[in-house]
């Protein structure tokens, strides 16, 4: 498996099992095991280490305490295609913490777009002291 134009890993790391899918089918679910079960142990992998520790700080629910991704891919209807949607969201996943974050630059609200807000404030505020009761007294 292809992620980058200098990471890829080797098939004999990805365990794939086939189980039974859940849900309704009819009699097809019982018999057929169409399901893929997708296991990739980070620490074993020959990924770099960036990759690695970028991995095992994500916090996904698909990334277990000791280190692998499972992915349980039943969308499909054939073994086939469940395995192919299963390899591409694990490449998916490696391929997101590829990507470096900009840091985010903390910016203030700008003159125009206080004196907005303010302008804005006032109006609601009338309109609330219109709906309010008027006393006859004075």
């Amino acid at each position: 498996m292809i992620i980058s134009t200098n990471v890829s890993i080797a098939d004999s790391e990805i365990e794939l099992s086939a189980i039974r899918s859940q849900g309704a089918g009819g009699q097809n679910v019982n018999k057929v095991s169409t399901a893929i079960h997708c296991r990739f142990d980070i620490k074993k992998s020959s990924l770099p280490e960036f990759y690695k520790t970028r991995l095992l700080n994500l916090s996904d629910n698909r990334i277990t305490k000791e280190g692998v991704i499972i992915i349980k891919a039943q969308s499909f209807r054939t073994q086939e295609k469940n395995r192919e949607n299963a390899l591409e969201r694990l490449q998916a996943l490696i391929k997101s913490v590829a990507k470096v974050r900009k840091k985010r630059v903390a910016t203030k609200p700008g003159t125009n777009a206080r004196k907005k807000r303010m302008d804005s404030k006032t109006r609601e505020g009338k309109k609330k002291i219109l709906r309010s009761k008027v006393s006859w007294d004075s």
